[in-house]
């Protein structure tokens, strides 16, 4: 089974705060966002495992509650600035440079109680091989107790859209500075072409000048089924779900073994 995880994320390291939401800007806020819903069950000393850490904002605020962290991402980047994340608010945790298909070859197996990829990160993998190859990592990486917390764009709403460019309608600020953002989807016929995104931060300077950052990204999107299919082929079943063909993104926990009253797909 093979699968290649697109890194990407090299020029945005620098600037992904303005992408992130007010709501998971912090450590505190980002593992509040997720803790009604699955952290707060987990035992003391728990281990957890973040693998698409992004700037570590998650991976920071669950080392903060006491959980034994392991902050993964493809991207240099990302990996350097959770470790800076992480000294800055004085946590421990682990961190490594790592592709999807890489992690079983330095973590062990059935270890975590908790898996993160969110994000929107699992459509940076490569089509529905590379989406496997990831997803059964995850999950080989799960004790048998463990669930998969994992976030997606509702790429059914994305592709509908068709190609565009999407401006943000409002400044937005990140210590103390200004940046516009926007959004051009390059969306093609079939869904198994690789589709792209360039985000652009365009950073507005104290003296008036505009500083800009861009990158494109290659995305491969995916129908809400075709991801629970995935899920049940590498043996996790999803638990609860929050996805809705009218919403831009939802949440999905899995786990192995039968479903707890997992609602089934609104239609």
């Amino acid at each position: 089974m093979e699968g290649i995880a697109v890194a990407g994320y090299g020029a945005l390291s620098d600037v992904y705060e303005w992408l992130i939401g007010d709501d998971k800007l912090t450590p505190a806020k980002a593992a509040e966002a997720y803790y009604s819903e699955v952290v707060g069950s987990l035992p003391p000393n728990a281990r957890v495992l973040d693998c698409a850490c992004g700037t570590g904002q998650l991976a920071v605020g669950l080392a903060s509650l006491g959980l034994d962290v392991v902050a993964t991402d493809a991207s240099d980047g990302m990996v350097r600035r959770t470790e800076r994340v992480a000294n800055e608010q004085g946590v421990s945790l682990r961190t490594l440079r790592a592709p999807w298909a890489e992690l079983p070859d330095h973590l062990e197996d059935s270890t975590f109680d908790l898996v993160f990829c969110v994000g929107n990160s699992l459509g940076h993998a490569e089509g529905a091989a590379g989406r496997l190859t990831a997803l059964a990592a995850m999950s080989r990486l799960l004790n048998p107790g463990g669930r998969l917390v994992l976030t997606s764009r509702n790429w059914e709403l994305v592709r509908s859209a068709g190609s565009r460019v999407d401006v943000r309608d409002h400044l937005i600020r990140r210590n103390d500075r200004d940046a516009v953002v926007s959004y051009y989807w390059q969306i093609e016929q079939r869904w198994e072409q690789e589709h792209f995104l360039e985000i652009v931060v365009a950073q507005i300077e104290p003296d008036g000048a505009v500083r800009t950052c861009s990158e494109r990204l290659s995305i491969w999107p995916y129908r809400y089924e075709d991801l629970v299919a995935q899920l049940r082929s590498v043996g996790l079943t999803v638990q609860s779900t929050t996805f809705d063909p009218e919403s831009d993104g939802y949440l999905v926990v899995a786990g192995h073994g039968q479903a707890r009253g997992a609602p089934e797909p609104v239609r």
